[in-house]
């Protein structure tokens, strides 16, 4: 799957999204918070008026992306969010863990990769796959961090996203190296440019796209591919953009 990630103002931007991605040959959306949050206050219910209001098309939520701590009401929240994901139909639910990585060490490393391994196996209850999103200024962030904590996840529990633009701004720069090294616990991709501060357009920034695509191409066939497309591009821009650098370097898409 070549899914497609990007934050919607309003209705009108996310109907847009919803309706034209598949015209760009991406075959899922992976959801922001903001574009599922109003469905949450009854996970099978707020299943039902999602589908009822943007259809059921499982396409629509392949994945639904999160940032969550995990104090108890973020707990809670992720349970219900991976009740909802299954009622909804989503594969995956895309953590981005919402607590600042300064001050933590390893033991807190360790503590969350079992707290999360614990929600890992709560999300496959409802036939769904948690999978951590590491962010800059979050508690995986540094290439060490990611030793660390997958050291303690428990096997065949919690997945891992990878973020090339988080990467680079994170000052992890050998991505081919991190790919190879956590084969076995990554699920999905987000394919991210970044430059001067900011994310950017696929191609107009300073990831070595070209050398990451590369090594993803030697993963398994169940990972994700999602663009996500989180530069100040208006949504069609960012579709048109994402698919064209997709086409000049992906053989098969």
């Amino acid at each position: 799957m070549v899914a497609f990630s990007k934050p919607t103002r309003g209705s009108g931007q996310q109907r847009l999204l919803f309706d034209r991605y598949r015209e760009f040959g991406f075959t899922g959306l992976q959801l922001k918070g903001g574009q599922y949050g109003d469905y949450l206050d009854d996970p099978v219910a707020g299943a039902d008026r999602f589908k009822a209001n943007w259809g059921s098309d499982p396409g629509h939520v392949s994945s639904l992306i999160t940032m969550n701590p995990l104090d108890e009401a973020g707990r809670e929240r992720l349970r219900t969010l991976s009740a909802f994901a299954g009622a909804v139909g989503a594969q995956r639910v895309v953590l981005c863990h919402d607590v600042s990585r300064e001050g933590l060490d390893d033991s807190d490393l360790i503590r969350f990769a079992f707290e999360l391994s614990d929600h890992a196996e709560e999300a496959a209850e409802h036939g769904v796959v948690l999978s951590l999103h590491h962010h800059t200024g979050e508690p995986v962030m540094h290439r060490r961090d990611f030793d660390v904590f997958f050291g303690a996840v428990r096997e065949n529990t919690l997945r891992l996203t990878v973020d090339t633009g988080h990467l680079l701004r994170s000052g992890v720069t050998d991505v081919p190296a991190l790919l190879t090294d956590f084969a076995s616990v990554i699920d999905n991709i987000h394919l991210k440019d970044y430059a001067d501060g900011e994310f950017r357009l696929l191609g107009q920034g300073s990831v070595d796209l070209t050398t990451v695509l590369d090594a993803i191409s030697t993963l398994g066939p169940g990972v994700t591919l999602c663009v996500d497309e989180e530069s100040r591009a208006e949504v069609l821009e960012g579709l048109q953009v994402s698919r064209d650098f997709l086409t000049k370097h992906l053989s098969d898409v």
